[in-house]
């Protein structure tokens, strides 16, 4: 995936291309999509609503995980065999994908990722062989339902859906909620279920989402190298004379790796020990602490190329590039904020003053530390100047790293996976050939294989998604929506609030992406009701969703902070109260001055 849009950047200089590059990539990423899926349910780490954490340990949790077990396993089961059809379907069309390979070929990954699923959920529903015995009944209750489809256009949904939504609640996997509520909805209307994987595979080849991978495997090569390191000793080089520069430089800098790992906690995960074990020994209170990272980590979501907005683009049909620079002030803003919070922190502890190596001001580096800077920078500046430079050209291969992307992106001299791509290979090179933190062989393939499985969770969520939003078009549920609003709401300001209101909840029960998938299709309708430019209601769901990840009691953040840093949630959650507070008047400040979103786009021609 990150050699052929390589390869396709370098042919296309000759006036020609590779042909089908781009359908081969976009089946690459419907087969990470599936074989992610399948090691990540190896694994037990699809994604699952946090309420599924507040059962106690004992029976009742080990009776509640045969129960998940077997209906994700009914429903995956159904998925697979309504994917067996699409797959027989264009087998017999005999549609080829390019260079004489068919279609189905490239599908074949659907039914094969399913099945494993299936399996995979059954036997990680229990310890017991009894209790796995049990959760493999719902593969045999998905073959019959799937053998006897048209039975059942004559029942309501409603008692499958209240059955699945029960199962997610006691910590089913998201995709199997998603998933089974567009089967059954579809099943109650008479439609046949090859439709639901059709409406899946049509999301998997868009020719962008290839990007969402591909930067993300950006993020893990930085995140699993020094790259955290090298980027906090340029921000304290730059700014540690300051009080609550610290503070200020964990905030950046988790930005900066969120903005390629996405929302998904990555930067909690690989960042956080070493964060916060330089604000301990800068004097900064625990609580602050704590509450600092764990907002920290979804900051960066609003500035390109951040995965969100990627998603949004595709889901809601505008301009990817509109968004990435929509979304660069308010992005801004909400860092500056929490910065500002770090500041006051800092003078209220007398925290700051600490030289590069974290030392109190006066500790300054020996010449020994400064291998590697250029002899005659160490012959010409004085010591305070020295180790400044040092640390900026210690992280000069990192601090480039936006500049390559954007730049790419911009100037139009690659295409957004191009970009994405080119990314990939430029962490690459950074961390395992130039710094050598990342080796190659084993080590560089278990940063591969953990990509993959993050991957694969996120995008089988996506992926079938799209029967349940299909449906949703299907009922037009948006029209509807738009109605009743119409009807009952005047104020543009209102509305606003009210959507506000609508995606903090969101926000805090989903995960960004699926939310994306289901929730923008009835929303932008709605925004375009009220006059509400796309590309400033794409802005405001990100930046919601955003503060949703805070939000007690199931934001993500919270629970991937906890264990990250061994702490009880409800310490977690008073340590995060204030960024949340914060951070809430950041998203009411960007919902209520569009010219945040909008200003840039209008000052380069764009509105």
């Amino acid at each position: 995936m990150v050699l052929l849009p390589l390869a396709e950047i370098v042919v296309r200089q000759t006036g020609a291309g590779i042909p089908g590059a781009l359908p081969f990539e976009q089946h690459l990423t419907l087969w990470i999509a599936f074989l992610g899926a399948a090691l990540a349910a190896r694994e037990g780490r699809l994604l699952a609503l946090a309420t599924g954490n507040f059962l106690p340990e004992g029976r009742f949790r080990a009776i509640a995980a045969v129960f998940t077990g077997g209906v994700s396993a009914m429903v995956t089961t159904l998925l697979g065999r309504a994917s067996l059809d699409l797959v027989q379907i264009e087998r017999e069309g005999g549609i080829e994908m390019a260079a004489g390979v068919p279609v189905w070929v490239g599908q074949a990954v659907m039914p094969l990722g399913f099945a494993l699923l299936a399996l995979r959920l059954a036997w990680k529903s229990s310890e017991l062989w009894a209790g796995r015995a049990l959760a493999a009944f719902g593969i045999v209750l998905g073959l019959w339902i799937g053998g006897n489809a048209e039975a059942f256009g004559e029942l309501p949904a409603t008692p499958w859906l209240v059955l699945i939504l029960a199962s997610t609640l006691l910590g089913g996997p998201i995709f199997a909620a998603l998933g089974g509520a567009g089967v059954f909805l579809f099943l109650s209307d008479f439609v046949p279920l090859a439709a639901i994987p059709a409406e899946s595979y049509r999301l998997a080849v868009s020719p962008t989402l290839a990007a969402i991978p591909l930067f993300t495997l950006t993020g893990f090569l930085l995140a699993e190298g020094g790259a955290s390191e090298r980027l906090l000793r340029v921000f304290r080089a730059l700014f540690g004379w300051a009080p609550g520069s610290t503070a200020v430089v964990c905030a950046v800098v988790c930005a900066f790796f969120t903005v390629f790992t996405g929302g998904s906690g990555v930067t909690i995960l690989a960042l956080g020990g070493v964060l916060f074990a330089a604000l301990s020994a800068d004097g900064y209170r625990e609580r602050f602490s704590l509450g600092l990272l764990t907002s920290s980590g979804s900051l960066g979501l609003l500035l390109p190329p951040a995965l969100p907005l990627i998603l949004f683009g595709i889901v809601a049909q505008v301009p990817i590039e509109d968004l990435f620079i929509g979304g660069i002030l308010p992005g801004l803003l909400l860092i500056a904020l929490i910065a500002a919070w770090g500041v006051r922190e800092g003078l209220r502890a007398g925290a700051g003053g600490t030289s590069i190596s974290g030392k109190e001001e006066g500790g300054a580096t020996g010449p020994g530390e400064w291998e590697g800077l250029p002899p005659v920078l160490r012959r010409l500046l004085p010591p305070g100047v020295i180790e400044m430079v040092w640390a900026v050209w210690g992280g000069k291969w990192e601090l480039l790293l936006p500049v390559v992307v954007l730049g790419a992106f911009f100037s139009g001299y690659a295409t957004l996976v191009e970009t994405a791509a080119l990314a990939a290979l430029y962490a690459f090179v950074v961390q395992c050939l130039i710094h050598r933190d990342v080796k190659l062989g084993k080590p560089l393939l278990a940063v591969f294989r953990q990509c993959t499985v993050l991957v694969g969770g996120v995008l089988i969520i996506l992926v079938v998604a799209m029967g349940l939003t299909s449906w949703l078009v299907d009922v037009q549920a948006a029209q509807s929506l738009v109605e009743l609003a119409q009807d009952n709401i005047e104020s543009k300001i209102l509305f606003l609030l009210l959507l506000n209101v609508f995606l903090l909840l969101v926000g805090c029960l989903m995960d960004i992406f699926s939310a994306t998938v289901v929730v923008v299709p009835l929303i932008v309708p709605l925004g375009l009701a009220f006059g509400v430019d796309p590309i400033h209601l794409g802005i405001i769901f990100v930046a919601n969703l955003e503060l949703g990840y805070l939000t007690p009691p199931v934001g993500l953040n919270l629970f991937l902070a906890s264990y990250r840093f061994e702490r009880p949630l409800l310490e977690i959650y008073r340590a995060a109260a204030p960024a949340l507070v914060i951070l809430g008047v950041g998203v009411l400040l960007i919902t209520y001055v569009p010219v945040l979103t909008l200003g840039l786009l209008e000052l380069l021609g764009k509105r």
